[in-house]
């Protein structure tokens, strides 16, 4: 965060040359921010701000927080989920009060793929920030909306579900055109609703319940 407070500047020439100091959030007003999305996380601790000595203020302060998001998952494991981070303050209106972003998308997107160092389920794929004036009782706040894109990593669901399952349907459409007898027809039969069954529950397991439909590996 950065903002301006010309009530706060000094000449550095005055005070043996310092141009900035470190201060405790709470000594001069600070801009209180809220995420709209949020439902759980930690409060950061970093509670401190730098001061130059032309009134502006930058101050650093680093969550972890769990956000809300609405999933799709009709083409998983071939899905792209989009999620919103929404930054807001509602204690004062956008003639008080109004949030830009000092770097572009592609920058922000840069940098978060640079702090991105796990290679978990999901690449982040874009960034798109939208910036605009959310009306409430006849009073507009700012709120700045960042889109995140990200796409879901196949492979170890088409290791462990797709091929598996194409293997089981095979298996099953070889035997009932095979010459085997009746009694092993049915017995393969059996077998196959079995691996089918314990397939489900691995992927009733590994899938979310909020979505309002169902994948179609999970309906065929």
């Amino acid at each position: 965060q950065e903002w301006q407070n010309p009530f706060a500047t000094w000449d550095p020439r005055d005070f043996c040359n310092i141009s900035e100091i470190v201060l405790p959030m709470d000594t001069y007003w600070s801009p209180p921010i809220f995420i709209l999305e949020r439902v759980n996380g930690q409060n950061p601790e970093l509670n401190y701000m730098v001061l130059m000595h032309n009134g502006s203020f930058n101050s650093t302060r680093p969550f972890q927080v769990t956000l809300t998001c609405s999933l799709i998952i009709l083409k998983f494991p071939f899905d792209t989920q989009m999620c919103n981070l929404s930054i807001a303050s509602f204690l004062y209106p956008v003639t008080d009060f109004i949030m830009k972003t000092r770097r572009t998308p592609a920058e922000m997107m840069k940098d978060s793929q640079s702090f991105f160092l796990t290679d978990g389920e999901w690449k982040f794929t874009n960034l798109s920030i939208i910036e605009y004036t959310e009306i409430m009782d006849d009073k507009g706040f700012s709120v700045v909306t960042y889109v995140i894109s990200m796409k879901r990593r196949p492979t170890l669901y088409i290791l462990n579900l797709i091929l598996p399952t194409c293997a089981l349907y095979l298996l099953d459409m070889a035997v009932l055109l095979g010459p085997s007898s009746l009694e092993e027809k049915i017995n393969f039969q059996i077998a196959i609703i079995l691996g089918s069954s314990m397939l489900a529950v691995i992927l009733n397991n590994s899938l979310p319940t909020s979505s309002n439909k169902p994948p179609i590996i999970g309906t065929h």
